[in-house]
């Protein structure tokens, strides 16, 4: 195993919390490009060049630690929610600077890694996916974030330390480790969970348009109420996915929009979000067929018009075997018959770097599964048997 330091580790766990803390638990609040973040940046980029490697960030604020040579790449991303817990992403983040200090020390080059705006301030995984290739820097300038700041207006905040996109031909893999952020493993009991995939993601918009009328003088049955329409939609999904989906495949409206959104008036419009998550991009392809299906059916049957976004597709990715194989026999060494295999419901870094070199997850557990909120949290003994099996499988995929 590579000579880590759980206490070093934990210290800069700690610390690097303390960087946007939010005076409400463990939580922190440190959104991509905010002073915060960027605070954290720079501590990070002095870190890793105190552990001997050399700090680059790159044009959409990545910062990296930079090996010499061929080296496997660990980390994840110090950004987090509008209102974010400790340890989503500056765990793998933190990982990746222990293990670089400890391979250092072994012989076994390794280099760190925190990419910008994993949490979506302007997207999806930003700075991962203009890495990748899956976007490019013109496009990603042209997004907005809630209130209309530009990523280009964002990262030019940044300017004085970009460079260059660093070449990811430099990298043997890519290796990363973070929260569950779900109930299983915790529930469990369990020390880890070894990635098999990354789910895909689907997402799109609904309208259902219908007539704005009196809520008090028009009668029930001569209302195109355009809420109804995205109620008889979802209840014709329910029904029609059950014989579809698999216990690990989930579905959500996260969020709704009437218009023009007053007590008194049957809603004219009504925009929803629709998003899908599976691990097979087959089961993905027939849930939305059901989809599209139903809004026509709704639209016709209560005499409404329906429109879709245009849709956000990103394929499901499979974890690297060999690297699954190093990961799972250190958790068996580890952590015995404390862990199990699991895909990510969740969507990460690894997802975009798997574009350009093999790729590995490990998962800790999250107390209670709650994550993306002040509360989250993970036991210290639990981050250390996570870093511990990750120098142990990093040992055999760095030399």
């Amino acid at each position: 195993m590579l000579p880590v330091n759980p206490d070093r580790f934990l210290a800069d766990l700690h610390h690097l919390r303390s960087i946007g803390a939010s005076g409400v638990g463990k939580g922190v609040v440190r959104r991509a490009f905010t002073d915060t973040d960027i605070a954290a940046r720079r501590w990070l980029a002095d870190q890793f060049t105190d552990a001997g490697l050399t700090a680059h960030v790159d044009p959409v604020g990545s910062v990296f630690g930079l090996a010499e040579g061929t080296s496997l790449l660990v980390g994840s991303h110090s950004d987090t929610q509008p209102e974010g817990g400790w340890l989503d992403g500056a765990l793998g983040v933190i990982c990746g600077l222990e293990l670089a200090r400890a391979g250092a020390e072994a012989g076994v080059p390794i280099s760190a890694v925190s990419f910008q705006d994993e949490e979506g301030r302007f997207g999806v995984t930003t700075g991962s996916r203009v890495w990748g290739g899956f976007t490019s820097l013109d496009d990603a300038d042209r997004l907005t974030d809630t209130t209309g700041v530009t990523f280009a207006e964002a990262r030019a905040r940044m300017a004085d330390m970009a460079g260059n996109f660093v070449d990811p031909a430099r990298f043997s893999g890519f290796l990363e480790c973070h929260i569950e952020q779900g109930p299983w493993l915790d529930k469990a009991g369990e020390a880890a969970g070894i990635v098999t995939s990354i789910v895909g993601i689907r997402d799109m918009r609904i309208t259902f348009s219908g007539e704005q009328n009196h809520a008090g003088t028009t009668p029930m049955h001569l209302r195109r109420d355009a809420y109804r329409g995205m109620l008889a939609y979802q209840q014709k999904i329910m029904d029609r996915f059950r014989n579809v989906v698999t216990p690990e495949t989930v579905w959500t409206t996260g969020h709704v929009d009437l218009h023009p959104g007053s007590h008194s008036i049957v809603p004219g419009r009504c925009s929803f979000s629709m998003q899908w998550r599976d691990g097979d991009a087959d089961r993905l392809a027939r849930m939305e067929e059901i989809i599209r299906e139903a809004v026509a059916e709704t639209a016709e049957e209560l005499g409404l018009s329906a429109a879709t976004s245009d849709m956000l597709a990103l394929d499901p990715v499979p974890m690297d075997p060999g690297f699954r194989a190093a990961l799972e026999s250190a958790a068996e060494e580890i952590a015995p018959g404390r862990w199990r295999r699991m895909p990510s419901g969740a969507l990460h870094d690894a997802t975009s770097v798997a574009a350009h070199m093999p790729v590995a997850m490990l998962f800790v557990p999250s107390i209670n599964g709650i994550s993306h909120a002040f509360e989250e949290d993970t036991a210290e003994e639990d981050l250390v048997t996570g870093l511990r099996i990750l120098a142990q499988a990093a040992e055999h995929m760095g030399r």
